[in-house]
């Protein structure tokens, strides 16, 4: 669907903003509990994350929220304060609810498999629905953005070049079969981003 020139545009309301911020955070964050679960991987800063947490015994979330803290700056620079803000925002929502998750949806066993395409499915429209109200899981997320902005590159596609050198350097942490499967629910994620996020079929506030 293209957007009419020729109508004016409709942003969102402040209530349409937040819905979609905390809804889209609690995809996110039940991805990351299916791929926490099965012992999984993923791009990005949560992959970055989840790696040093695997590897070091310290606590995902805080982790994931300390890594997002450099990218803040270039958020501000280069979309402005209410895409810089919504992204701490959303990125602390992840951080807590991938915490309070644990009690309440324990998982005994899930396939690999399973977890990879249930990760990809619900992050990616997760992430999507951030993207839509102005927000970010952060880090390489970010950037993904402003290249798209700027340079009209795919933002899931960005994404994806991120997550294969990263998975790349799993390679030496984790079994070759937990990588193959972290990788396919990396794509899903990244494809529903390459193929839905597009600035020409929607307004962002």
């Amino acid at each position: 669907m293209s957007v009419d020139a020729n109508v004016p545009p409709r942003r969102y309301t402040f209530f349409e903003d937040i819905q979609g911020l905390v809804i889209a955070s609690a995809q996110a964050a039940l991805g990351i509990h299916l791929l926490r679960a099965a012992g999984l991987v993923t791009g990005g800063t949560a992959g970055m994350a989840l790696i040093l947490s695997y590897a070091t015994g310290w606590n995902f979330s805080a982790l994931f929220f300390g890594l997002n803290i450099p990218f803040y700056a270039l958020a501000w620079w280069a979309r402005g304060p209410i895409f810089c803000f919504k992204s701490l925002a959303t990125v602390t929502l992840v951080s807590l609810m991938a915490e309070a998750l644990k009690p309440f949806v324990v998982l005994q066993s899930i396939h690999p498999a399973a977890a990879a395409l249930l990760f990809g499915a619900a992050a990616g429209v997760g992430l999507l629905g951030l993207f839509r109200h102005s927000g970010s899981l952060g880090g390489v997320s970010i950037v993904a953005l402003i290249l798209q902005d700027k340079l009209g590159w795919r933002a899931g596609y960005v994404q994806l070049g991120h997550d294969l050198c990263l998975f790349a350097f799993a390679v030496w942490l984790l079994p070759l079969d937990r990588v193959g499967w972290s990788l396919l629910g990396a794509l899903v994620l990244n494809f529903v981003i390459a193929f839905n996020h597009r600035r020409d079929w929607y307004i962002v506030s």
